[in-house]
């Protein structure tokens, strides 16, 4: 069993929570939280569940092995390497850092104390996402691609009121790109690879960070244009074009319908697929999976792949908000 203390105590962390224990391989054993209250107020709905108010006792309890933390995102960087040098797993919520450098030490220290770090990107995770990479190779040549997620969020509210929530703060690493549009570039080097080069056409809303953009990242023979925004709605699907077909996704995020529209063929159909009522719950075993065998070579080389892909999605996410001249607080240390 892997023994589970959560850092954040948000509706996320409760979903990944309910995640975890569905697959039958954690249990949440302590919650870390400032406020006794809070972390009381988070635990009481899992059972026997010990509490701390102090990051350094919370990761010194006994059986505690695997940390997942939710936190704003500037807090991660210092949490996970707290939580490694007690020689726990970390689970880091996406974007799991601000910067390259902050993503490589964590890398690094993770290999020196022989432990495990994972950034919760869930929608590469999902069967649905495995489903699109299987069939882009039998597929006629790419053209191009069009990802969308953009949805508004209540906190822009209290922006307009002159307040600086979290996720709209340059201080905890906030804004559009970091928040909705890592999913999308998840999505596009996933599937398609490191691009050639990229470029962020993004708004910044008055906090300094981006509220809304359209990223383009360019390979050799096709170009995949993302929307990503914070301070609207957009109900777009997700499209991938080929020379003879279209793939049509109802999100990027989580996909739940698929359909191929072949255009040669005159024929439009839609593939089956299989949706989790929680969609945590396929990052939840990929994760045990891995932490309950490290050794086999097959998780050997899926850990890797997790990384690479963790790292090249941090950089890229570094340099597209370059472009955007978002700076975070985070730059400076």
């Amino acid at each position: 069993m892997i023994h589970l203390g959560i850092i954040g105590t948000n509706w996320i962390t409760h979903q990944f929570v309910a995640a975890a224990i569905e697959t039958g391989k954690f249990e949440l054993t302590a919650v870390y939280s400032r406020r006794l209250e809070t972390a009381q107020a988070f635990g009481e709905r899992y059972g026997t569940v010990q509490y701390a108010t102090d990051l350094a006792e919370f990761l010194a309890l006994p059986r505690l092995n695997t940390i997942y933390i939710a936190s704003p995102n500037s807090l991660h960087f210092n949490q996970a390497k707290a939580a490694i040098l007690a020689n726990k797993n970390v689970i880091v919520e996406k974007p799991a850092f601000s910067t390259p450098k902050e993503m490589a030490e964590i890398i690094q220290l993770a290999k020196e104390k022989n432990v495990l770090f994972f950034e919760a990107a869930r929608n590469i995770h999902e069967a649905n996402f495995k489903k699109v990479a299987d069939i882009l190779p039998e597929m006629d040549q790419i053209i191009g691609a069009n990802f969308s997620y953009m949805k508004y969020s209540s906190r822009y509210d209290a922006v307009l009121a002159g307040e600086e929530p979290n996720i709209f703060s340059p201080k905890f690493s906030g804004g559009s790109l970091s928040d909705l549009g890592v999913y999308p570039i998840y999505a596009a080097v996933g599937w398609f690879g490191m691009p050639q080069s990229i470029h962020h056409f993004a708004r910044k809303i008055v906090t300094g960070v981006d509220g809304i953009g359209t990223v383009i990242l360019r390979y050799p023979d096709f170009d995949v244009t993302i929307l990503h925004g914070k301070i609207g709605d957009s109900f777009l699907p997700s499209e991938i074009y080929t020379t003879s077909e279209t793939i049509t996704l109802d999100g990027i995020n989580a996909i739940s319908h698929m359909t191929r529209h072949k255009r040669l063929e005159n024929e439009v159909v839609e593939l089956p697929l299989e949706v989790k009522d929680n969609p945590m719950v396929e990052e939840a075993n990929h994760f045990a999976a891995i932490i309950e065998e490290p050794t086999t070579q097959a998780n050997q080389n899926r850990y890797q792949q997790l990384l690479k892909l963790a790292e090249e999605v941090n950089g890229l996410l570094y340099e597209l908000r370059n472009q955007a001249g978002v700076s975070f607080s985070a730059d400076k240390e």
